[in-house]
C-alpha cells in the first residue's frame, strides 16, 4: 500500500512541476522555484517507492503479485535484486526511477544556462508524468496485491500447515496432466484467510521464480544500462522542443550535444551487453539475431548517431549564420530518437510481437495498450507540431558553397546512410504487426553495402576539410591509410580465405577507417586529449566491423556425438567427453570435455538441467576464449546408454529458437510460429483440454512444406505429437516445449537412411554443437573502444556547452 501511495504522490508532484515550469516559461514570476521543489519531491518519492519495492523483493513479500511472479527463495542475492526489472511492472518502474534521476542532473545542467531550465524541464516532466501514470494503481502497478486479480499458485508454494483449513478446499484445482495442485488466489480467499487470522505472507512461502534464461550475471547489468539510455534519450527531445518553443537555435546544439552523445554511448553499450548475454547464455552461438525487440532498441541508436554527425555540421556552420545548416534535420532526428525509444517500448510491452520475438512481454490489456499509443502519439504530435509551426523560421539564413569534397557533405552523407539503416530495420521490425515476418537474410543483405559505405565515410570524412578539399591533397593525406588497408585486406584474403567480393570490400572499408583514425589519433595524442573522442569511437566501429566479418561470416559449426572416453577431432582439436558432475546444489549438471591441440590442453563444461520454472531442459554453452578466436560448445543432448526412451533409432535431437532455422540432411527446418492461446494457461491450471502448437516449415530444394506439432492435454493425458512428411522423407517429433520461444524436436528419416552418426547403445553419449568464432573478441573490444570514445567526446562537449 505504501508503495502505491508514494507513486501516486510522485505523479501529483510531477504534474505540479510540469505546470509550474510551463508557467515560468510563460513569464509568471516565482513559479520556477515551485517547479524545482515539485520535481525534486517527485524524484525523492520515486526513489523511496523503488526502495520499498526492492525491500519487498529482498524480504520475499509474496503478498505482492509482482514479487510472487518473478522471485523465489532460492535465488542468489544479486539475481534476486535484479528481479526488480524482470517483469513489465518492474521494468517500467526502473524506467521511471532512472528518468527521475537523469532529470535531477538535467535540472542542474539547464539551470546554469540562461533561461533554458523552464522550457527543457517542462518537456522532461511531461515524460515523467506519462511514465508515472503507467506505474500508477490504474495500470502496471508493481505494488498490486496478489489477490487483486485471480492467480493460480502452485500448492508447493503454500505453507503446508494451512492445508487443513476447511475453506481452502473451495479454492483448490488439479492439473491432471502433471498431477500438480493449485490454489486460486483471489479476493474471496484473501477474505477467508483474514477471517481465520492468517497472513498472506505466512500463507505463501515461495514464489514462482525467474525464467531460467534470465538467471545470468548480465541480468544485473544489461537492463539498467539500456534503460539509462532510454531515460537519457528524453533530454535531446527536450532540448529540441525547448529550442522550438523559444524559436532560438543559436545555443541548442552546443547545449544538447553532450546529452545526445551520452545517450548514444550508453544505449550502444546496453544493446551490445544484451548481445553478449545472448552469446554467453542462449547457446545458438551468435550475438545478434535481428529479433524485433533487439532491433527496436537499435533504431533509436542509429538515429541518435545520425543526429550527432549533422549536429556537428550545424555547430560548425553557425559561425557564418545564426541558424546554421541542417537545423530542421537535427531537430527532427533528436525528436525521433525519443519517439523511437517509445516505439521500442510499445513493441516490447504491448504484446503485438508476442509470436515474433522471444523478448516481448505478454499482452498487457486493452487499457495499457491504448495508453502506450497515447504516450507515443502525444510526443509525436508535440514534436511534429512544433516543427511544422516553426517551419518558416527554420529556413537557412545564409548561403553555403561547399564542394563535393567537403567534410560537411561527408558527414551529411553518413547521417543519410545511418538513417537508411534505421528505416530498413524499422520496416523489418514493424512487419510482424501487419502479419508478416522478415528473414534475417533481408537484414544482412541490405546492411552489407551500408556497412561498406559507413566504413569508407568513417575514414574519408576525417581526411576532408570543411567546405572544400583539394583532390591532390586528399590523395596525399590518404596514402598511408589506403596502402595499409590494402595490405591488411590482402592478408585477410590470403590467410583468412575470404573470397566473397562484398566481404573483401567490407574488410577494406573497416581497415581504411581504422588506419585513418589511428593515424590522426597518434598525431594529436600528445596534445589535447579531449579532441580524441571521435577518432577513438571510429576506431571502435572499425574493430567491430572486422570482428563481425570473422565471427559471423566465417564461423564454422559442426554437430558431433562424443562417446565417453573416446576422442573425436573437429576443427583441428581433439574433444573427449570424460563424464559429468552436479553443480549448484545438485540443480544443474556440468558435462566435462577435454580439448587437446598439440601440447595445449583445455577443459570446458557445458551445462544442462531441468528447470523447475517450466519443467524444460535448459542448456548453457561453454566458451573457450583464445586470443584470435572462441571455441564454442553448445550442448544438444545426453544419452546414458541405457535406452532410447521411446525415440526412434537414429533420431537426432535439436533445439530450435522461434524464428530460427536448422539444416538436417537435405532439409531446412524453420520454427515459424508459436501458437499459445491466451486461455491455455488457465486451462492447464484447471486440468482442462488444451493445445499449444508449433508451426514449422520444411524446405527441400524447390519444395516447401508447412507442418505442425503440438503439446496437447486430452482428458488428462499429456501428448507430444509428431508429424510425418512422406514427400520429404522426414519425421518430426516434439520432445519438449518452452513458452519462452524454444522447442526441442526429434528428427529422423522415414526410411531410416540416416547419414549422421547415431548414438551407440550401451555407451554414454554427449551430443554437442561445436563452432569456431574467429576474431569475435574484436566485436567486444570494438564496442568498449567505441563507448570510451563517446565518454571522451561527452567531456569535451560539456566544457564547450558552458561558453
Amino acid at each position: 500500500m505504501i508503495g502505491s501511495i508514494l507513486l501516486t504522490l510522485a505523479l501529483v508532484s510531477s504534474i505540479i512541476a510540469l505546470v509550474m515550469y510551463f508557467l515560468s516559461y510563460r513569464g509568471y514570476k516565482n513559479t520556477i522555484n515551485f517547479g524545482r521543489v515539485a520535481y525534486h519531491l517527485m524524484a525523492m518519492l520515486v526513489i523511496a517507492a523503488s526502495a520499498v519495492l526492492l525491500y519487498s523483493i529482498l524480504t520475499h513479500d509474496y503478498s505482492l503479485k509482482y514479487v510472487y511472479s518473478y522471485t523465489s527463495t532460492n535465488l542468489p542475492t544479486g539475481i534476486l535484486a535484479a528481479t526488480f526489472w524482470a517483469g513489465q511492472e518492474g521494468s517500467f518502474m526502473l524506467w521511471v526511477l532512472l528518468t527521475a534521476v537523469v532529470g535531477i542532473f538535467l535540472q542542474s545542467y539547464s539551470s546554469k544556462r540562461g533561461d533554458l531550465e523552464p522550457r527543457v524541464m517542462a518537456v522532461f516532466t511531461l515524460a515523467t508524468t506519462f511514465l508515472l501514470v503507467m506505474v500508477s494503481p490504474m495500470f502496471k502497478n508493481p505494488f498490486a496485491f496478489i489477490w487483486s486479480d485471480p492467480i493460480f499458485i502452485n500448492a508447493k508454494h503454500i505453507n503446508a500447515a494451512f492445508f487443513s483449513q476447511p475453506f481452502l478446499q473451495n479454492f483448490m484445482f488439479s492439473d491432471n496432466s502433471t498431477g500438480q495442485n493449485f490454489i486460486k488466489m483471489n479476493g474471496e480467499l484473501y477474505s477467508a484467510l483474514s477471517s481465520a487470522g492468517i497472513s498472506v505472507k505466512d500463507f505463501i512461502i515461495n514464489g514462482r521464480g525467474l525464467n531460467p534464461q534470465l538467471l545470468n550475471f548480465w541480468m544485473q547489468i544489461h537492463p539498467p544500462i539500456l534503460f539509462i539510455g532510454f531515460a537519457m534519450a528524453t533530454a535531446p527531445y527536450s532540448f529540441a522542443i525547448a529550442a522550438l518553443m523559444k524559436n532560438d537555435y543559436r545555443d541548442w546544439i552546443k547545449q544538447s550535444l553532450p546529452w545526445i552523445l551520452a545517450t548514444a554511448g550508453v544505449l550502444g553499450l546496453g544493446i551490445m551487453l544484451g548481445g553478449y548475454w545472448a552469446y554467453e547464455m542462449l547457446g545458438w552461438g551468435g550475438y545478434w539475431a535481428w529479433d524485433p525487440v533487439e532491433n527496436s532498441s537499435l533504431i533509436p541508436w542509429l538515429v541518435a548517431v545520425a543526429a550527432i554527425h549533422t549536429m556537428l555540421v550545424q555547430k560548425r556552420s553557425q559561425a557564418k549564420a545564426n541558424l546554421g545548416k541542417f537545423a530542421k534535420t537535427n531537430l527532427i532526428l533528436c525528436i525521433l530518437t525519443y519517439v523511437l525509444v517509445l516505439y521500442s517500448t510499445f513493441l516490447t510491452r504491448s504484446g503485438v510481437l508476442g509470436d515474433a520475438s522471444v523478448h516481448s512481454f505478454v499482452d498487457p490489456g486493452a487499457i495499457v495498450y491504448l495508453f502506450l499509443l497515447l504516450f507515443i502519439g502525444t510526443f509525436i504530435l508535440l514534436g511534429v507540431g512544433m516543427v511544422v509551426y516553426r517551419w518558416n523560421d527554420l529556413k537557412v539564413d545564409a548561403e553555403f558553397d561547399e564542394g563535393l569534397l567537403s567534410r560537411d557533405l561527408a558527414l551529411f552523407t553518413a547521417a543519410v546512410v545511418l538513417s537508411a539503416s534505421a528505416i530498413i530495420v524499422f520496416v523489418g521490425t514493424s512487419a510482424p504487426i501487419f502479419g508478416h515476418a522478415v528473414d534475417t537474410f533481408f537484414y544482412n543483405e541490405m546492411h552489407l553495402p551500408i556497412a561498406i559505405i559507413i566504413g569508407l565515410l568513417n575514414g574519408l570524412s576525417l581526411l576532408l576539410k570543411w567546405k572544400q578539399t583539394n583532390g591532390q591533397d586528399l590523395l596525399k593525406r590518404s596514402l598511408f591509410a589506403v596502402s595499409s588497408a590494402l595490405l591488411v585486406t590482402l592478408l585477410i584474403v590470403l590467410f583468412g580465405k575470404v573470397y566473397d567480393i562484398m566481404m573483401i570490400l567490407l574488410a577494406f572499408a573497416a581497415a581504411f577507417a581504422f588506419f585513418v583514425n589511428a593515424e590522426i589519433a597518434y598525431k594529436i595524442i600528445t596534445g589535447n586529449l579531449r579532441m580524441l573522442g571521435a577518432y577513438v569511437a571510429h576506431i571502435g566501429i572499425a574493430l567491430f566491423i572486422l570482428g563481425v566479418i570473422g565471427s559471423a561470416a566465417y564461423s564454422q559449426e559442426k554437430d558431433i556425438d562424443l562417446i565417453k572416453g573416446e576422442a573425436k577431432e573437429v576443427f583441428g582439436y581433439k574433444l573427449t567427453f570424460t563424464g559429468y558432475h552436479p553443480i549448484e546444489d545438485n540443480t544443474k549438471f556440468a558435462f566435462n570435455i577435454n580439448l587437446n591441440k598439440g601440447d595445449k590442453n583445455y577443459k570446458i563444461s557445458p551445462i544442462m538441467y531441468i528447470s523447475e520454472f517450466n519443467n524444460g531442459l535448459m542448456r548453457e554453452p561453454a566458451i573457450l576464449t583464445m586470443v584470435t578466436k572462441d571455441f564454442y560448445i553448445s550442448p544438444l543432448g545426453y544419452d546414458e546408454g541405457n535406452s532410447h526412451a521411446g525415440h526412434d533409432h537414429g533420431e537426432k535431437s535439436i533445439m530450435l529458437q522461434l524464428g530460427s532455422s536448422i539444416d538436417y540432411e537435405n532439409s531446412k527446418i524453420t520454427f515459424v510460429e508459436f501458437v499459445f492461446p491466451q486461455d491455455a494457461r488457465e486451462a492447464m491450471m484447471e486440468g482442462s483440454d488444451f493445445e499449444i502448437g508449433v508451426i514449422l516449415t520444411v524446405e527441400q530444394g524447390e519444395n516447401k512444406y508447412d507442418t505442425k506439432v503440438a503439446l496437447q492435454n486430452i482428458s488428462g493425458e499429456r501428448i507430444l505429437t509428431s508429424t510425418e512428411l512422406a514427400d520429404a522423407n522426414l519425421k518430426i517429433e516434439l520432445l519438449n516445449l518452452d513458452a519462452s520461444g524454444k522447442v526441442e524436436l526429434g528428427l529422423s528419416k522415414l526410411d531410416g537412411s540416416q547419414t549422421v552418426q547415431t548414438e551407440q547403445p550401451g555407451k554414454e553419449v554427449l551430443s554437442v554443437s561445436a563452432s569456431i568464432k574467429p576474431f569475435i573478441n574484436l566485436v567486444w573490444i570494438g564496442v568498449l573502444v567505441l563507448v570510451f570514445g563517446f565518454v571522451i567526446a561527452v567531456i569535451r562537449r560539456l566544457k564547450e556547452s558552458m561558453h
